[in-house]
């Protein structure tokens, strides 16, 4: 089984690539696999160490089950074991959740990234006790665990960590919600049992404190910039982490809304060429205006740290 000495480095959150049909409300199959297949392939060449999918940005909300089946086993059999996968299978409630981890254990990913059934807000203690079913229930699968509050609706406190890892099947956790302080606290209570990953504007102050990589939606503009974050906080290099960090946030070109910072991602992507992610799914048909100009302006800005960063962040990073 996986463990979280496994993970560190850049792990890309993929988004759920959509056949051209995809916009169609009538549409049932839209995973387009070719252009999955293609940029999985050639993110991993470029260097990434983890892919994630189907979180917010991947669509965990807005996949058919069929669909997931499709785009599990798609990403597994593209990545051929050169790094690890988790697939998403963050859900309404508990019993969808198992059902998509058969899916994913019988596919072969190396684990699940896993958030708090949403629909109504769970307890503390429901949420421990909801990441322990999953381990009892699949003790070969790695849980990287999805703490996402403002979605799924529960703020999981440093302390639950200490029954949540009791279990060894939790690796890992996505996590962009912790003070300096509180991410200090977590460390001392988690020790090496998970790996934890910040993301990526929050990786060279979060890295001297113990992170073990960052998660990053803009690696599938291109990955470049990203890896060369981590190789600068590697090499110990911190004023330069500090300069790439600096751009990496001045990428946001204006204020994004909470409808349209997943969906504009998606289009953001589209116009940085790198991969084809395909269309936005509905329910999200109505683009306005703002977006699309704010999700140009961004992937012309990230082509341009791709053309910076591309000669040093090439070789894979290992920190």
């Amino acid at each position: 089984m996986i463990t979280a000495k496994d993970l560190h480095g850049v792990m890309a959150m993929m988004p759920s690539f959509t056949t051209p049909d995809g916009g169609d409300l009538r549409s049932t199959n839209t995973i387009a696999v070719d252009n999955l297949t293609a940029a999985v392939d050639r993110i991993i060449k470029d260097g990434v160490n983890v892919i994630a999918t189907t979180g917010s940005f991947g669509e965990c909300y807005n996949l058919l089950f069929d669909e997931f089946v499709t785009l599990t086993r798609a990403t597994v059999e593209a990545a051929k074991k050169r790094i690890p996968v988790f697939i998403g299978v963050t859900s309404p409630h508990t019993r969808e959740t198992i059902q998509k981890m058969k899916v994913v254990q019988e596919a072969g990913a190396d684990g699940v990234l896993a958030g708090v059934p949403y629909y109504i807000p769970s307890t503390v203690e429901n949420a421990i006790r909801f990441y322990h079913d999953l381990a009892d229930a699949f003790p070969k699968l790695g849980i990287l665990i999805y703490h996402n509050p403002p979605l799924h609706r529960v703020n999981l406190p440093v302390e639950a960590f200490k029954k949540i890892t009791e279990k060894p099947q939790v690796v890992g956790i996505k996590d962009s919600h912790r003070t300096t302080m509180a991410f200090m606290h977590f460390q001392e209570t988690v020790k090496d049992k998970m790996a934890l990953f910040p993301n990526q504007w929050q990786y060279h102050p979060y890295a001297l404190l113990g992170a073990a990589g960052c998660w990053s939606i803009d690696s599938w503009m291109g990955p470049w910039p990203v890896i060369a974050l981590v190789n600068a906080v590697k090499a110990g290099d911190y004023e330069k982490a500090k300069q790439i960090t600096m751009e990496l946030r001045a990428s946001n070109t204006g204020p994004v809304s909470e409808s349209w910072r997943e969906p504009g991602s998606k289009i953001t992507m589209k116009y940085a060429g790198y991969c084809d992610p395909g269309p936005l799914r509905p329910p999200f048909t109505v683009v306005p205006p703002a977006v699309i100009e704010n999700a140009q302006k961004k992937a012309a800005y990230w082509k341009t740290l791709c053309e910076k960063y591309r000669p040093q962040g090439q070789a894979r990073a290992t920190a």
